[in-house]
């Protein structure tokens, strides 16, 4: 008789995110597939290597938000506590709210202006994308 293989998962809300090619969740992802999860790296390694240039990228987006406008903050390479931190200082500074998805930070509405002033008193490079 011939040895099944096990199913891979479809979907599932326990573990978020699955790996498409070995049916791990993301975070735990061993394949070359999945550079981020990639065996032996640590967090502080993977954000190294991520691309980058240290500069923070300030632009405005309403796609997929049914007509609400965001602020999308990209390219600031810091590790996840401190990304959260920032998103949280951010979001105190514009008095609106706000998400953190991956390493982009979302405040809500145009507020272009005043994420890229508190950003340079921060100390950080930052540059305006689009218009």
């Amino acid at each position: 008789m011939a040895k099944r293989e096990p199913s891979k998962t479809v979907y599932s809300s326990e573990h978020g995110r699955m790996c498409a090619h070995c049916g791990l969740p993301s975070a735990r992802c061993a394949c070359r597939a999945n550079p981020r999860g990639a065996a032996g790296r640590d967090a502080a390694s993977a954000i190294a290597n991520s691309q980058g240039d240290g500069i923070a990228r300030v632009s405005r987006s309403s796609r997929g938000r049914g007509g609400k406008t965001v602020t999308l903050v990209e390219g600031i390479q810091l590790p996840p506590d401190a990304l959260l931190e920032l998103a949280r200082d951010l979001k105190r500074h514009c008095g609106t709210g706000g998400a953190l998805k991956g390493d982009t930070v979302e405040i809500q509405g145009d507020q272009r202006d005043t994420v890229v002033e508190a950003l340079e008193k921060l100390g950080l490079r930052v540059k305006r994308k689009g218009g």
